[in-house]
């Protein structure tokens, strides 16, 4: 079942390489998949707007960290996606 981005009022931004990568890497595509299709679409639009690769880079670190550990979604509690 595919996530519906029908509702998003931004444009909708697609998967680069290296975080549909880093998110199989980490065996995190399946934590990405479960958040909301706007927090899909925000975690890449956030990452691919900075400037300077370092930022990308970590930016994409604590996007993955979110995911792992669950529970956070950009620095903020996101109870929905809390590990049990």
């Amino acid at each position: 079942m595919g996530v519906d981005f029908s509702g998003l009022k931004r444009p909708r931004y697609p998967m680069p390489d290296f975080i549909k990568n880093a998110l199989d890497e980490r065996g995190l595509m399946e934590a990405y998949r479960e958040r909301p299709a706007y927090q899909q679409n925000d975690y890449i639009g956030w990452i691919m707007g900075a400037k300077r690769q370092e930022t990308r880079e970590s930016r994409l670190r604590q996007m993955l960290d979110e995911l792992e550990r669950g529970g956070v979604y950009m620095n903020m509690n996101h109870a929905a996606s809390e590990k049990k």
